[in-house]
Protein backbone atom coordinates (compact mmCIF):
# COMPACT_ATOMS: atom_id res chain seq x y z
CA UNK A 1 0.00 0.00 0.00
CA UNK A 2 1.39 3.90 -0.60
CA UNK A 3 1.81 5.75 2.31
CA UNK A 4 -0.46 8.15 3.31
CA UNK A 5 1.56 11.99 1.90
CA UNK A 6 1.85 13.17 5.64
CA UNK A 7 4.41 15.73 4.73
CA UNK A 8 2.75 16.96 1.70
CA UNK A 9 2.59 20.35 3.41
CA UNK A 10 6.13 20.75 4.09
CA UNK A 11 7.60 18.74 0.63
CA UNK A 12 7.45 19.86 -2.94
CA UNK A 13 5.45 17.62 -5.52
CA UNK A 14 7.68 15.81 -7.86
CA UNK A 15 6.85 16.44 -11.32
CA UNK A 16 5.02 13.45 -13.07
CA UNK A 17 7.40 12.63 -15.84
CA UNK A 18 10.69 13.90 -16.87
CA UNK A 19 9.09 15.85 -19.42
CA UNK A 20 7.87 18.47 -16.95
CA UNK A 21 11.67 18.90 -15.54
CA UNK A 22 11.47 22.79 -16.12
CA UNK A 23 8.03 23.09 -14.09
CA UNK A 24 7.42 22.69 -10.46
CA UNK A 25 4.48 22.66 -8.22
CA UNK A 26 3.94 23.40 -4.85
CA UNK A 27 1.31 23.41 -2.21
CA UNK A 28 -0.79 26.17 -0.73
CA UNK A 29 0.88 26.67 2.12
CA UNK A 30 4.21 27.36 0.48
CA UNK A 31 2.32 29.12 -2.10
CA UNK A 32 2.09 31.94 1.06
CA UNK A 33 5.99 32.29 0.14
CA UNK A 34 5.37 33.54 -3.55
CA UNK A 35 3.78 36.73 -4.77
CA UNK A 36 1.80 36.59 -8.24
CA UNK A 37 1.41 39.25 -10.21
CA UNK A 38 0.77 39.90 -13.91
CA UNK A 39 3.58 41.02 -16.27
CA UNK A 40 3.71 44.93 -17.18
CA UNK A 41 4.56 47.09 -19.71
CA UNK A 42 7.50 49.96 -18.89
CA UNK A 43 8.87 52.36 -20.69
CA UNK A 44 12.75 51.96 -20.32
CA UNK A 45 15.67 54.65 -21.86
CA UNK A 46 18.74 52.54 -23.32
CA UNK A 47 21.95 54.35 -21.61
CA UNK A 48 25.20 53.98 -19.74
CA UNK A 49 26.23 54.08 -15.98
CA UNK A 50 29.51 55.45 -15.32
CA UNK A 51 31.24 56.99 -12.14
CA UNK A 52 32.92 60.64 -11.41
CA UNK A 53 32.58 63.51 -9.80
CA UNK A 54 32.18 67.14 -9.90
CA UNK A 55 34.61 70.04 -10.56
CA UNK A 56 34.52 73.46 -10.85
CA UNK A 57 33.50 74.98 -14.21
CA UNK A 58 37.34 75.16 -16.00
CA UNK A 59 35.89 77.58 -18.49
CA UNK A 60 35.03 80.12 -15.28
CA UNK A 61 38.11 79.66 -13.14
CA UNK A 62 40.95 81.90 -12.74
CA UNK A 63 44.26 81.08 -11.45
CA UNK A 64 45.54 84.24 -10.27
CA UNK A 65 49.54 84.83 -9.77
CA UNK A 66 51.68 87.56 -10.24
CA UNK A 67 53.13 88.65 -13.38
CA UNK A 68 56.14 89.42 -12.31
CA UNK A 69 58.98 88.42 -9.78
CA UNK A 70 58.33 90.18 -5.77
CA UNK A 71 57.38 89.84 -2.05
CA UNK A 72 54.08 89.53 -1.36
CA UNK A 73 53.01 92.82 0.44
CA UNK A 74 49.35 92.84 1.53
CA UNK A 75 46.71 89.68 1.20
CA UNK A 76 43.77 91.87 0.62
CA UNK A 77 41.25 88.64 0.58
CA UNK A 78 40.61 85.25 2.16
CA UNK A 79 39.29 82.17 1.15
CA UNK A 80 35.61 82.20 1.12
CA UNK A 81 35.39 85.59 0.12
CA UNK A 82 32.68 86.74 -2.64
CA UNK A 83 35.16 89.14 -5.04
CA UNK A 84 34.22 91.17 -7.88
CA UNK A 85 36.18 91.66 -11.11
CA UNK A 86 38.77 94.44 -11.03
CA UNK A 87 38.60 93.54 -6.56
CA UNK A 88 42.63 93.58 -5.86
CA UNK A 89 43.32 90.14 -3.72
CA UNK A 90 47.23 91.12 -3.06
CA UNK A 91 50.12 93.15 -3.71
CA UNK A 92 53.29 92.86 -4.81
CA UNK A 93 56.82 94.34 -4.34
CA UNK A 94 57.93 94.44 -7.39
CA UNK A 95 61.66 95.91 -8.26
CA UNK A 96 60.29 95.53 -12.75
CA UNK A 97 57.27 98.18 -11.53
CA UNK A 98 59.38 100.02 -9.26
CA UNK A 99 62.01 100.39 -12.42
CA UNK A 100 58.94 101.69 -14.95
CA UNK A 101 57.83 103.93 -12.27
CA UNK A 102 61.56 105.38 -12.13
CA UNK A 103 61.69 105.46 -15.99
CA UNK A 104 58.75 107.39 -15.96
CA UNK A 105 59.39 109.96 -13.33
CA UNK A 106 62.68 110.58 -15.39
CA UNK A 107 60.74 111.01 -18.88
CA UNK A 108 58.40 112.94 -17.59
CA UNK A 109 61.11 115.40 -15.96
CA UNK A 110 62.99 115.12 -19.50
CA UNK A 111 59.67 115.87 -21.21
CA UNK A 112 59.26 119.09 -18.76
CA UNK A 113 62.60 120.28 -19.46
CA UNK A 114 62.49 119.58 -23.13
CA UNK A 115 59.48 121.55 -23.63
CA UNK A 116 60.54 124.41 -21.65
CA UNK A 117 63.66 124.54 -24.05
CA UNK A 118 61.90 124.57 -27.22
CA UNK A 119 59.88 127.93 -25.87
CA UNK A 120 62.98 129.21 -24.90
CA UNK A 121 63.90 128.25 -28.41
CA UNK A 122 60.88 129.68 -30.17
CA UNK A 123 61.21 132.92 -28.41
CA UNK A 124 64.35 133.57 -29.38
CA UNK A 125 63.98 132.58 -33.02
CA UNK A 126 61.34 135.07 -33.36
CA UNK A 127 64.34 137.68 -32.40
CA UNK A 128 66.48 135.66 -34.67
CA UNK A 129 68.48 135.65 -31.41
CA UNK A 130 69.73 131.96 -32.38
CA UNK A 131 70.22 130.02 -35.44
CA UNK A 132 67.96 127.75 -37.08
CA UNK A 133 69.82 124.86 -36.02
CA UNK A 134 68.75 125.57 -32.37
CA UNK A 135 65.33 125.32 -33.07
CA UNK A 136 65.59 122.30 -34.76
CA UNK A 137 67.52 120.51 -32.21
CA UNK A 138 65.21 121.75 -29.25
CA UNK A 139 62.04 120.28 -31.08
CA UNK A 140 64.19 117.12 -31.83
CA UNK A 141 64.73 116.72 -27.87
CA UNK A 142 61.28 117.43 -27.33
CA UNK A 143 59.55 115.14 -29.85
CA UNK A 144 62.15 112.65 -28.43
CA UNK A 145 61.12 113.49 -24.44
CA UNK A 146 57.69 113.28 -25.24
CA UNK A 147 57.86 109.64 -26.95
CA UNK A 148 59.93 108.39 -24.18
CA UNK A 149 57.39 109.88 -21.79
CA UNK A 150 54.49 108.33 -23.91
CA UNK A 151 56.18 104.79 -23.81
CA UNK A 152 56.92 105.10 -19.91
CA UNK A 153 53.17 105.09 -19.29
CA UNK A 154 52.39 102.84 -21.74
CA UNK A 155 54.43 100.15 -19.51
CA UNK A 156 52.98 101.66 -16.64
CA UNK A 157 49.43 100.33 -18.33
CA UNK A 158 51.07 96.92 -18.63
CA UNK A 159 51.64 96.98 -14.77
CA UNK A 160 48.09 97.57 -14.49
CA UNK A 161 48.29 101.04 -13.79
CA UNK A 162 45.36 103.26 -15.01
CA UNK A 163 45.86 107.29 -16.20
CA UNK A 164 44.77 108.38 -12.81
CA UNK A 165 47.82 106.27 -10.98
CA UNK A 166 49.96 107.36 -13.65
CA UNK A 167 49.03 110.91 -13.40
CA UNK A 168 49.82 110.65 -9.66
CA UNK A 169 53.46 109.16 -10.11
CA UNK A 170 54.65 111.79 -12.66
CA UNK A 171 53.39 114.52 -10.48
CA UNK A 172 54.20 113.66 -7.42
CA UNK A 173 57.90 112.26 -8.50
CA UNK A 174 57.06 109.15 -5.87
CA UNK A 175 58.40 105.46 -6.73
CA UNK A 176 56.36 102.92 -5.19
CA UNK A 177 57.16 100.04 -7.08
CA UNK A 178 53.58 98.21 -5.17
CA UNK A 179 52.12 95.42 -8.31
CA UNK A 180 48.49 95.53 -7.35
CA UNK A 181 47.01 92.04 -8.63
CA UNK A 182 43.26 92.12 -8.87
CA UNK A 183 40.81 89.71 -9.50
CA UNK A 184 40.11 88.80 -13.56
CA UNK A 185 36.72 87.62 -12.48
CA UNK A 186 33.12 87.47 -10.01
CA UNK A 187 33.56 84.62 -8.25
CA UNK A 188 34.36 83.62 -5.22
CA UNK A 189 37.68 82.52 -3.71
CA UNK A 190 38.50 78.50 -3.57
CA UNK A 191 42.44 78.67 -2.64
CA UNK A 192 44.46 81.18 -1.30
CA UNK A 193 48.11 80.08 -0.77
CA UNK A 194 50.07 83.55 0.16
CA UNK A 195 50.98 85.22 3.22
CA UNK A 196 52.98 88.68 3.52
CA UNK A 197 56.10 88.28 2.97
CA UNK A 198 56.31 85.60 0.59
CA UNK A 199 58.31 85.33 -2.80
CA UNK A 200 56.46 84.62 -5.56
CA UNK A 201 57.38 84.51 -9.02
CA UNK A 202 55.47 83.82 -12.56
CA UNK A 203 54.17 80.37 -12.80
CA UNK A 204 53.78 79.34 -9.28
CA UNK A 205 52.23 76.35 -8.69
CA UNK A 206 49.61 76.26 -6.90
CA UNK A 207 48.74 80.04 -7.84
CA UNK A 208 48.51 82.57 -5.39
CA UNK A 209 44.84 82.77 -5.59
CA UNK A 210 42.31 80.53 -7.15
CA UNK A 211 38.65 82.42 -8.21
CA UNK A 212 35.55 80.09 -8.95
CA UNK A 213 32.33 80.90 -9.89
CA UNK A 214 30.18 78.93 -7.69
CA UNK A 215 27.30 79.52 -9.85
CA UNK A 216 28.30 77.34 -12.49
CA UNK A 217 30.07 73.21 -11.82
CA UNK A 218 30.54 70.56 -14.50
CA UNK A 219 29.53 67.00 -13.87
CA UNK A 220 32.84 65.15 -15.13
CA UNK A 221 31.71 61.29 -15.54
CA UNK A 222 34.33 58.30 -17.00
CA UNK A 223 32.52 56.32 -19.09
CA UNK A 224 34.02 52.66 -19.77
CA UNK A 225 35.76 52.52 -23.37
CA UNK A 226 33.46 50.30 -24.83
CA UNK A 227 30.45 52.04 -23.88
CA UNK A 228 32.20 55.42 -25.07
CA UNK A 229 30.78 55.26 -28.58
CA UNK A 230 27.08 55.30 -27.73
CA UNK A 231 27.13 58.53 -25.77
CA UNK A 232 26.64 61.62 -27.65
CA UNK A 233 26.44 65.56 -27.18
CA UNK A 234 23.12 66.16 -25.82
CA UNK A 235 22.59 63.18 -24.23
CA UNK A 236 20.41 63.45 -20.96
CA UNK A 237 22.71 62.60 -17.74
CA UNK A 238 21.37 61.89 -14.05
CA UNK A 239 23.70 62.97 -11.26
CA UNK A 240 23.86 60.43 -7.84
CA UNK A 241 25.50 61.38 -4.87
CA UNK A 242 25.66 59.71 -1.63
CA UNK A 243 26.78 62.97 0.12
CA UNK A 244 23.20 64.61 -0.96
CA UNK A 245 19.88 63.34 -0.02
CA UNK A 246 17.61 64.87 -2.92
CA UNK A 247 16.66 63.24 -6.15
CA UNK A 248 19.00 63.10 -9.00
CA UNK A 249 20.39 66.02 -10.57
CA UNK A 250 19.22 66.41 -14.34
CA UNK A 251 21.78 68.12 -16.79
CA UNK A 252 22.71 67.23 -20.55
CA UNK A 253 26.09 65.73 -21.79
CA UNK A 254 27.89 69.01 -23.39
CA UNK A 255 31.84 67.40 -24.23
CA UNK A 256 32.85 63.74 -24.95
CA UNK A 257 36.29 62.58 -24.72
CA UNK A 258 38.18 62.38 -27.97
CA UNK A 259 40.98 60.17 -26.15
CA UNK A 260 40.49 57.39 -23.69
CA UNK A 261 42.60 57.68 -20.51
CA UNK A 262 45.60 54.98 -21.02
CA UNK A 263 45.59 53.67 -17.48
CA UNK A 264 41.50 53.44 -16.70
CA UNK A 265 40.72 52.83 -20.56
CA UNK A 266 37.42 55.19 -19.47
CA UNK A 267 36.56 57.97 -21.97
CA UNK A 268 35.79 61.30 -19.99
CA UNK A 269 32.42 63.73 -20.41
CA UNK A 270 30.98 66.33 -18.76
CA UNK A 271 27.67 68.20 -18.37
CA UNK A 272 27.40 71.90 -17.24
CA UNK A 273 25.39 72.48 -14.20
CA UNK A 274 24.12 76.05 -14.42
CA UNK A 275 22.08 76.32 -11.32
CA UNK A 276 23.46 73.89 -8.92
CA UNK A 277 21.83 72.89 -5.73
CA UNK A 278 22.43 73.90 -2.33
CA UNK A 279 25.06 71.61 -0.55
CA UNK A 280 27.16 70.58 -3.91
CA UNK A 281 30.83 71.18 -3.64
CA UNK A 282 33.32 70.15 -6.35
CA UNK A 283 35.35 67.30 -5.55
CA UNK A 284 32.26 65.27 -4.75
CA UNK A 285 31.74 61.97 -5.69
CA UNK A 286 28.94 60.32 -7.91
CA UNK A 287 27.04 57.81 -9.92
CA UNK A 288 25.78 58.96 -13.58
CA UNK A 289 23.55 57.30 -15.58
CA UNK A 290 23.86 58.56 -19.41
CA UNK A 291 20.66 58.31 -21.49
CA UNK A 292 21.66 57.14 -25.26
CA UNK A 293 18.40 56.66 -27.10
CA UNK A 294 14.54 57.77 -26.67
CA UNK A 295 12.59 55.62 -24.12
CA UNK A 296 11.30 52.46 -25.78
CA UNK A 297 8.25 50.31 -23.88
CA UNK A 298 9.24 46.40 -22.79
CA UNK A 299 8.08 43.96 -21.13
CA UNK A 300 8.91 44.31 -16.98
CA UNK A 301 9.85 42.57 -14.31
CA UNK A 302 10.93 43.08 -10.88
CA UNK A 303 14.27 42.35 -10.00
CA UNK A 304 12.87 40.21 -7.14
CA UNK A 305 11.47 37.79 -9.85
CA UNK A 306 15.04 37.18 -11.30
CA UNK A 307 16.93 34.54 -10.34
CA UNK A 308 20.98 34.10 -11.73
CA UNK A 309 21.70 30.72 -11.57
CA UNK A 310 24.99 28.93 -11.83
CA UNK A 311 25.07 28.87 -15.32
CA UNK A 312 24.79 32.91 -15.37
CA UNK A 313 21.35 32.28 -16.79
CA UNK A 314 18.46 34.70 -15.88
CA UNK A 315 15.28 32.64 -15.26
CA UNK A 316 11.43 33.57 -14.31
CA UNK A 317 8.74 31.67 -13.10
CA UNK A 318 5.43 31.63 -14.91
CA UNK A 319 1.97 30.26 -13.65
CA UNK A 320 -1.05 30.19 -14.36
CA UNK A 321 -2.85 29.22 -11.37
CA UNK A 322 -0.09 30.04 -8.54
CA UNK A 323 0.60 26.77 -7.84
CA UNK A 324 2.52 25.36 -11.01
CA UNK A 325 5.04 27.49 -12.13
CA UNK A 326 7.14 27.00 -15.24
CA UNK A 327 10.93 28.03 -15.56
CA UNK A 328 11.54 30.32 -18.31
CA UNK A 329 15.77 31.43 -18.85
CA UNK A 330 14.97 35.09 -20.48
CA UNK A 331 17.22 37.56 -22.08
CA UNK A 332 17.08 40.87 -20.06
CA UNK A 333 18.36 44.28 -20.62
CA UNK A 334 19.68 46.70 -17.75
CA UNK A 335 18.36 47.18 -14.71
CA UNK A 336 15.94 50.25 -14.35
CA UNK A 337 14.17 51.81 -11.31
CA UNK A 338 13.99 48.18 -9.69
CA UNK A 339 12.74 46.61 -13.21
CA UNK A 340 14.14 44.23 -15.87
CA UNK A 341 13.16 44.74 -19.53
CA UNK A 342 12.54 41.45 -21.11
CA UNK A 343 14.39 41.36 -24.67
CA UNK A 344 13.18 38.14 -25.24
CA UNK A 345 12.49 34.12 -23.70
CA UNK A 346 8.92 35.44 -21.76
CA UNK A 347 5.95 34.42 -23.61
CA UNK A 348 2.94 37.14 -23.63
CA UNK A 349 0.35 37.39 -21.19
CA UNK A 350 1.74 35.52 -18.26
CA UNK A 351 1.47 35.98 -14.20
CA UNK A 352 4.78 35.96 -12.65
CA UNK A 353 6.27 35.09 -9.63
CA UNK A 354 7.69 38.28 -8.29
CA UNK A 355 8.57 37.39 -5.14
CA UNK A 356 9.80 33.63 -3.81
CA UNK A 357 11.54 33.64 -7.25
CA UNK A 358 14.53 32.18 -5.52
CA UNK A 359 12.67 29.84 -3.24
CA UNK A 360 11.10 28.22 -6.84
CA UNK A 361 14.68 28.01 -8.13
CA UNK A 362 15.52 25.92 -4.69
CA UNK A 363 12.31 23.50 -5.07
CA UNK A 364 12.99 23.21 -9.06
CA UNK A 365 16.11 21.78 -7.99
CA UNK A 366 15.42 19.39 -5.34
CA UNK A 367 12.99 18.02 -7.93
CA UNK A 368 15.31 17.55 -10.18
CA UNK A 369 17.76 15.48 -8.29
Amino acid sequence: MRPAPSAANNTVQRAAAPADVEDVTINAQQARQVRVSPVTMRDFTPGVDAVGYVDFNQDQLAQVSSPYAGRVRDVLARAGDTVKRGQPLFSVDSPDLAQAEASLVSAAAARVQTSAALERAKGMAQVQANAPKDLEQAVSDQQTAEGNYQAARRALHIFGKNDADIDRIAATRRVDGELRIDSPIDGQVSTRSIAAGDLVQPGNSPAPFTISDGDSLWLVANVSEDEAAQVHVGDALTATLSALSQPPIKATVDYVGNSADAATHRVMLRAVLRTPPKGLRAQMLATYRIFTAPPASHEAVPVDAVVREGTGAMVVFTTADGLRFTRHPVQLGPLQDGYYPVLSGLPAGQRIATEGALFLSNALALQSQ
